[in-house]
């Protein structure tokens, strides 16, 4: 069968060596990860030096809404790319145009319904997520700062959807230089408008919305040079409800552990404003709760990262039913996995790592709040290094397209453990502020104990069927 000028990629899946062919898909797309973190990471290193704790924690008061948008990325970016690589391996070259046809469809859909709703009940939202509770200034940051980066949400969904279609083909450095791109816009636009224009703020949010401009520009410029192995055709752009319901459905586990995702940093927001005494304190811990999220992405991104590479290696194999390959992916995908959850392990809890990774989103003369945020990373990261199990073993469920069990495995932690626990363990311990942190670490230890029950199981299938295809 004829493919587009990336067709070399797609044979590489199936006959390239592991190693290098995980290297070779992981890093640009933990580069790209990584990159597509920074913007959140920046944007809050930037405002937490030039404009204090009240508007840093504006921008992490507003982190809910923005995060419960970007969960739609992976319901349909995930979900199509997962099963594009499915489709090249089974060679249905009509399949895997429809996907990238309706992965344009849906972006458009999604933009069109959301976006105006959460414009309309924005202070509403806002005061679900605590803004009533901390300083009046943090909550008018976080009105400022959300009102702005709404609008450039389309943008962000094409780029990001448009990138991991590409990744799923094989075109790993194309899809990393979309986000490149996106990046270095916004790491020259944010000084220049937060400090040189005087915009604070709101620089940082218009910086946002024009990067996400340019990488969407990018993304969408491969598609239109012919540089990709499945063409974009204007007239596949609609919804095909067969590809629909199976994308979904892969596109689920990721949708709905980010959708948890967004709930926790709510949930963690509101108990804080709840147990802690005064506005002071509450607001100080919500900036606390910025720098974690911040320190997190920077670091966890990697690993994210490490799973992009992996997911279209197992899907195209397990399409071509080449079950020896998809095995030894899997493997040493866990093995790159664990390697940097200790790296993570070691940044955000070994002393003086910690005070280090808060004092970059922190201005120095807030010592207090700096020592605050390293105690708070310490406590919430003590466990961080197991988490590889339960994060490879989802990717790998979703990947074969197995989205029942991947959307369990990545429920768990988060949905079925440690929302419960944040409300719980303030009333059992006097140290309110302690007992919120330590639902990370005990969701982290019980999580990744029930992971190796369904993953035992399918590795030993794996082991069984390998020998079908050399």
């Amino acid at each position: 069968m004829a493919w587009g000028k990336g067709s070399a990629d797609i044979e590489q899946l199936a006959k390239g060596s592991l190693g290098r062919l995980i290297f070779k898909y992981s890093w640009p797309a933990l580069v790209a990860m990584s990159l597509n973190a920074l913007y959140s990471v920046v944007d809050r290193a930037f405002i937490g030096h030039g404009c204090g704790v009240d508007a840093m924690a504006g921008v992490q008061l507003a982190l809910p809404v923005m995060m419960f948008l970007v969960a739609f990325g992976p319901l349909i970016g995930v979900g199509h790319s997962a099963l594009l690589s499915i489709k090249l391996g089974e060679g249905d070259r009509d399949a895997c145009e429809k996907i990238v046809g309706e992965t344009i469809a849906l972006k458009l859909c999604l933009y069109a319904v959301l976006i105006p709703l959460l414009y309309f009940f924005l202070d509403e939202v806002l005061a679900l997520c605590g803004a009533d509770k901390v300083t009046p200034a943090a909550g008018e940051y976080a009105r400022k700062y959300l009102s702005i980066v709404l609008s450039s949400h389309l943008f962000s969904h094409f780029a990001f959807g448009l990138s991991a279609l590409q990744r799923a083909e094989g075109g790993a450095i194309r899809s990393m230089a979309s986000m490149a791109a996106g990046f270095v816009i916004n790491l020259i636009l944010d000084p220049i408008l937060i400090f040189g224009c005087g915009m604070g703020v709101e620089g940082a949010a218009w910086a946002t919305n024009i990067s996400m401009l340019v990488s969407c520009l990018w993304a969408f410029g491969y598609y239109w040079r012919g540089k990709t192995a499945v063409p974009l055709r204007w007239r596949r752009i609609g919804i095909y409800p067969p590809l629909l319901r199976r994308s979904l459905s892969i596109g689920m586990a990721p949708f709905l552990q980010q959708l948890m995702s967004a709930i926790i940093v709510a949930s963690l927001q509101i108990a804080f404003t709840r147990w802690m005494p005064d506005e002071a304190s509450r607001t100080a811990e919500v900036a606390s709760i910025g720098v974690f999220n911040g320190a997190l992405i920077l670091i966890i991104m990697p690993v994210l990262g490490c799973q992009q590479g992996l997911q279209p290696i197992i899907g195209y194999n397990w399409g071509a039913r080449n079950f020896r390959r998809v095995l030894e992916a899997f493997k040493l995908g866990l093995l790159a996995t664990s390697a940097l959850t200790a790296v993570a392990f070691v940044v955000q809890v070994v002393p003086p790592f910690p005070k280090w990774v808060a004092a970059m989103f922190i201005e120095p003369g807030k010592a207090d709040i700096i020592d605050l945020a390293a105690r708070d990373l310490q406590i919430a990261n003590s466990m961080i290094w197991c988490i590889s199990i339960n994060i490879t073993a989802t990717t790998y469920f979703q990947a074969i397209g197995r989205a029942g069990v991947a959307i369990a495995l990545s429920m768990l932690r988060q949905g079925l453990v440690m929302l419960p626990i944040i409300w719980l363990m303030p009333r059992i311990l006097e140290d309110k502020a302690l007992a919120i942190w330590l639902s990370m670490p005990v969701s982290d230890v019980i999580c990744n104990a029930v992971t190796l029950v369904p993953l035992a199981y399918h590795v030993r299938f794996l082991a069984k069927v390998r020998s079908s295809r050399r």
